[in-house]
């Protein structure tokens, strides 16, 4: 069967795929402080119906797939079920968690089939961890970062979501870890999403980031690989790792986005800040074809928009938090 192409001539080859709402931390650019309605178990999708969606989208020629959450670790069985994607010969197959449970599952996780792994992890201070995690433990994350890099993940990615006033004194530390070990260190831009606590003050821009990056080695820029995300990926001279900027609103991807989201409720998402949502999970327990979820998706891609309408200064008015999306 053809790929998926949208209706601006981008090629669809990535799917995020959320296998829980459920998380163990509680990440203040990520959830309000007054929590969100957690999903009955009934709503979320099956791992019958995720592997039948997931094959489904290798039949347009979706060849990555992202695990994320809520927190993917937590869900039980999840080694199996990265097992089982494997089974069906997705070509790449990544993982997106915060670290806590890392240290324990990396060995089974990518002897199960998955190969690259992103960390997120906004500070290097414990005490500050503590704050922004409201209560997880920096030594599980630092454990867990080495425990990937033993268990052969290429690459170990650390995700940091830049946050003046709260880890912006840390950039130059996190771009340290680049030099010294194999990490990729991505540094994200605060985006204005669901009741996250963002705010104008709290933006700083890849831009300021990359010139504080400059200032502790020279920095070459390296050309996107087959796969590889949004990121501007430099190299520090003679680095172990990488470094790598995310700028959803300074300076926007949108005309490379080839990814689709699906929530672990399982609805599909064609843009992380879209207000339409395509519900998967009705037709699926309904009795749908193989072609009539063919076509849903197909209808979904082709009204992708072409690009999101953020700046810094605006919220958009969007109920979903981040950890209901999948990230």
């Amino acid at each position: 069967m053809a790929g998926l192409t949208d209706n601006h001539n981008r090629v669809i080859s990535y799917l995020r795929l959320s296998v829980t709402d459920r998380c163990n931390l509680r990440c203040v650019y990520c959830l309000p402080e007054d929590g969100v309605v957690r999903l009955d178990h009934q709503d979320i999708l099956t791992y019958e119906e995720l592997t039948r969606l997931t094959r489904l989208a290798l039949d347009l020629n979706i060849t990555k797939v992202r695990l994320t959450g809520g927190e993917p670790l937590v869900r039980r069985g999840i080694v199996d079920f990265a097992h089982q994607l494997k089974t069906l010969a997705v070509p790449d197959l990544r993982l997106t968690t915060n670290g806590q449970l890392l240290a324990e599952m990396a060995a089974d996780l990518y002897a199960a089939g998955v190969s690259k792994v992103n960390v997120s992890l906004d500070t290097l201070q414990a005490d500050k961890y503590r704050v922004i995690t409201r209560g997880g433990r920096l030594e599980r994350v630092l454990a867990g970062l080495d425990a990937a890099l033993e268990a052969g993940f290429d690459p170990v990615k650390i995700n940091v979501v830049v946050m003046r006033g709260l880890n912006d004194d840390e950039i130059e530390s996190f771009g340290r870890l680049a030099l010294d070990r194999p990490f990729h260190v991505r540094f994200i831009e605060f985006m204005p999403l669901g009741r996250s606590g963002w705010r104008p003050g709290l933006f700083a821009s890849s831009d300021e980031v990359l010139a504080r990056l400059e200032g502790l080695s020279p920095l070459r820029p390296l050309e996107a690989g087959p796969g590889d995300g949004p990121a501007r990926r430099l190299k520090p001279a003679g680095a172990a790792g990488e470094i790598g900027l995310i700028s959803p609103l300074s300076h926007h991807f949108c005309p490379k986005c080839n990814r689709l989201r699906l929530t672990s409720d399982g609805k599909l998402l064609t843009c992380l800040f879209a207000q339409e949502e395509v519900d998967l999970r009705g037709p699926l327990r309904s009795g749908a074809s193989d072609e009539e979820l063919l076509r849903l998706i197909t209808e979904a891609v082709a009204a992708k928009p072409d690009r999101h309408h953020l700046d810094s200064g605006r919220q958009p008015s969007f109920s979903r938090c981040m950890r209901t999306i999948g990230g």
